[in-house]
């Protein structure tokens, strides 16, 4: 069936909203779409966004609002995970011909990569650990319980750090040739080990309770137990964590190009930064609702947010409408076309560098599962969320550091 602005499907349960005309959707995502809206706490329908696509659980791309419980892998375990972009006084022409020399300084600014214990990769600004947003919370959180310890012990040394997979620091360039920086990434281990532990913890309730699931990763924590309000003190405690990680990477990437550039420049102009792996208490259709957005932005009517695309792609700065059956979301990217495995097995290094013409980035085998044509098409997906979103500024990147 189709919708006014979405493609609609009646499930037994609650109905699937999909802003997705114009985009494939795999059927392994409409069979998760379809386990989440048959659960009987989702609030009203379960909206997927255009880059929806299979995840752990449930969906990326997809807005969940439930009412007395929260599905934590429907968060997932990259807690906070998110954009930040801001507009400099620099243009096309304040740049070098070559770039290599600022995406080295970018690269020695900001460790990247895959970590160690305690190696370089692992330690913020490459030197002293930096002190956590509210340490006492996070102390609080590991008193009760003590399996995140080790990641607990380990957060100073990740905050200031990119991570690996499709997190990115990039240099764009806008219509008006006006530069940006933009970059992608998240809370870390120790948003990923708060995330796997309480995913546990639910699997473990749901045993207990003898709950029958579609899936045994939509093990759900009602509202009211001591879990539930350990978990929402957790998650927000990591989402806090995510923000402040991008803000101190943000600012050693200007620094970077101030250095490599051998001059100073306006900074921030324009600031954007958004959470796209999340939950948060908000009213909608006469309800307060917890809304969890798994690979999704919230749009409300004037929110700016941003949505990258591929390595190879252009990314967009957008404003919202606040369209209310999407619960005030959009989507947070282009979306995966295929597995990572796919795409190494699909493409070859040499497609990789044609894609990447005219991007100072990695052009190695190690990157090939995240070139631009494992990815839906970025065009294809803003066009399909038109009634969410209005596009306030074009980005296409010079520089691209990947994880």
């Amino acid at each position: 069936m189709t919708g006014r602005n979405f493609n609609y499907e009646k499930t037994p349960g609650v109905p699937i909203k999909m802003w997705t005309r114009g985009v494939p959707v795999e059927e392994a995502a409409m069979r998760q779409l379809r386990n989440v809206a048959s659960l009987p706490f989702v609030h009203k329908h379960v909206a997927a966004m255009p880059d929806v696509h299979w995840g752990m659980g449930a969906t990326v791309g997809s807005v969940i609002a439930t009412k007395g419980a929260i599905i934590p892998a429907a968060v997932g375990v990259d807690i906070g995970c998110g954009m930040v972009a801001a507009m400099t006084g620099l243009t096309a022409n304040d740049l070098p011909d070559g770039l290599s020399g600022i995406r080295s300084a970018i690269e020695k600014a900001v460790p990247h990569g895959r970590t160690d214990n305690g190696g370089p990769n692992d330690r913020g600004a490459w030197g002293t650990p930096k002190s956590v947003p509210d340490s006492a919370t996070l102390t609080e959180i590991v008193a009760k319980h003590p399996k995140i310890e080790r990641a607990a012990k380990r957060a100073g040394n990740h905050i200031g750090t990119l991570g690996t997979g499709n997190h990115f620091i990039e240099v764009c360039l806008d219509e008006d040739q006006r530069v940006w920086i933009m970059l992608h990434s998240g809370s870390r281990g120790i948003g990923n080990a708060i995330g796997t532990y309480f995913i546990s913890k639910a699997k473990e309730d749901m045993r207990r309770w003898f709950v029958n699931l579609p899936d045994a990763d939509l093990a759900y924590i009602p509202e009211g137990s001591d879990l539930f309000g350990d978990y929402i003190k957790a998650l927000h405690w990591a989402q806090d964590f995510a923000r402040a990680n991008r803000e101190i990477m943000l600012a050693a990437v200007m620094a970077a190009i101030k250095s490599a550039l051998g001059r100073a420049f306006d900074r921030e102009i324009l600031a954007v930064n958004c959470h796209h792996n999340y939950v948060a208490m908000e009213h909608h259709f006469g309800a307060d609702v917890w809304v969890t957005r798994k690979g999704a932005v919230r749009a409300r009517a004037g929110d700016l947010g941003i949505i990258p695309g591929s390595m190879g792609a252009r990314s967009f700065i957008v404003r919202g409408k606040g369209n209310p059956e999407a619960f005030h979301s959009c989507s947070h990217g282009a979306g995966r076309a295929m597995s990572r495995t796919e795409a190494k097995r699909r493409f070859t290094l040499a497609d990789h560098v044609a894609a990447t013409v005219g991007v100072e980035c990695r052009k190695d085998a190690e990157v090939i599962d995240e070139t631009p044509a494992a990815y839906k098409s970025i065009d294809a997906v803003m066009a399909a969320q038109a009634d969410l979103v209005e596009i306030v500024h074009t980005l296409k990147q010079v520089v691209c550091v990947k994880g």
